[in-house]
């Protein structure tokens, strides 16, 4: 990785600024966004259990299937929003 140091910054940022709008109900579908992309990316580039073999392979996996799991969470708030007591609805 060319830039690590920057990129431990943006993902950090992403997992901080997904994270809290999905928990305070505020512009959930930016947050749940960022949340995908860093999920998937660590996803494909980090667990890449194919070029392992043995045991070290089925942790991998299992990291893998896990980070899809959540990304597939982070979608389905992407597609319903905010619930009736998030921050957007709290005014209405």
């Amino acid at each position: 990785m060319p830039a690590p140091g920057f990129a431990v910054i943006v993902t950090g940022a992403m997992l901080l600024l997904g994270g809290l709008s999905v928990l305070f109900g505020y512009k959930v579908k930016i947050g749940s966004i960022l949340l995908v992309l860093f999920l998937l990316a660590t996803a494909f580039m980090v667990h890449t259990f194919w070029t392992f073999e043995g045991q070290q392979a089925q942790v991998e996996m299992a990291q893998f299937m896990k980070n899809i799991a959540l990304a597939g969470a982070a979608l389905v708030f992407f597609y319903f929003g905010t619930g009736p007591k998030s921050i957007e609805k709290h005014g209405e």
